[in-house]
């Protein structure tokens, strides 16, 4: 979707209607959806800051989630006590589950917002395990292979794409990992003005574990589109009858990947 810079109540009443044209079971919104992208400082985007859950973003589409019975994802900026995070929440029929907090903070945001503190997680949205990664997560490949240790068949993956090769990559990814995946990314630009733009790269996807692609909107129209998984398939970790992508892994041989960086 194409979100405003600013204006919230705007942008949450936009993916309320994008929503309600359609149903699902689970709805996934880009990351920063009702602020948008782009601040000037950090000052700006603590203005922006809510609590979840209880904030207003949170309460609207959780209200939307209560009546049709369904689960959502959503990017905001969290608030909590000095601290401000890019963050996505799900929440369900029975109310709010968990919050995810960015772990790997891209450009600038390193200048608005405190880097995520808590671990990657897993949660059961009916017979679906789901975990969460918010945009560019996407370029760390232990952030899905966590996600699929952990037990996921499906990320949710909230956006707001600048960079061309996500899309794409996310393909590889889902299959060295073999899960599903949703990338909702955002559409149009935010111009701040004093040569301060940034354009979105649209081409939301759905991703199946086989590194297909599911489904993929276009760059620049709003867009919502539902697709019928199959859960059991991301469980098969087999991609021929000796090769299992995770019982095959070697983690003795490995060790660098937790090491301090040696760059000398």
């Amino acid at each position: 979707m194409n979100c405003l810079f600013g204006q919230v109540d705007r942008n949450i009443n936009r993916a309320l209607e994008l929503l309600t044209g359609v149903t699902a079971d689970l709805y996934v919104l880009p990351e920063l959806f009702n602020t948008g992208y782009l601040f000037n400082d950090r000052a700006e985007a603590s203005g922006y800051a809510e609590i979840c859950p209880g904030g207003k973003t949170f309460n609207a589409l959780d209200e939307f989630a209560s009546v049709r019975k369904c689960y959502l994802v959503a990017g905001f900026v969290e608030e909590d006590g000095d601290k401000i995070y890019n963050a996505s929440f799900i929440t369900g029929p029975d109310g709010y589950i968990a919050t995810y907090r960015k772990i790997h903070l891209f450009n600038e945001e390193k200048l608005w917002f405190d880097a995520g503190n808590k671990p990657f997680f897993v949660v059961n949205v009916g017979s679906v395990r789901v975990g969460l990664m918010i945009c560019f997560d996407w370029i760390f490949p232990e952030s899905m292979r966590t996600l699929a240790l952990l037990g996921a068949d499906l990320v949710c993956h909230s956006a707001n794409l600048v960079l061309p090769f996500c899309q794409n990559a996310m393909l590889t990814r889902c299959l060295e990992n073999s899960l599903f995946a949703i990338t909702a990314n955002r559409t149009g630009c935010d111009d701040r003005g004093n040569n301060r733009q940034l354009a979105f790269t649209g081409m939301s996807q759905i991703t199946g574990p086989r590194g297909e692609q599911l489904c993929r909107a276009d760059r620049d129209s709003d867009c919502v589109q539902v697709v019928d998984i199959n859960p059991y398939q991301a469980r098969n970790k087999f991609l021929n009858q000796y090769n299992d992508l995770l019982a095959d892994r070697r983690p003795d041989f490995y060790k660098l990947v937790n090491d301090p960086l040696n760059r000398n």
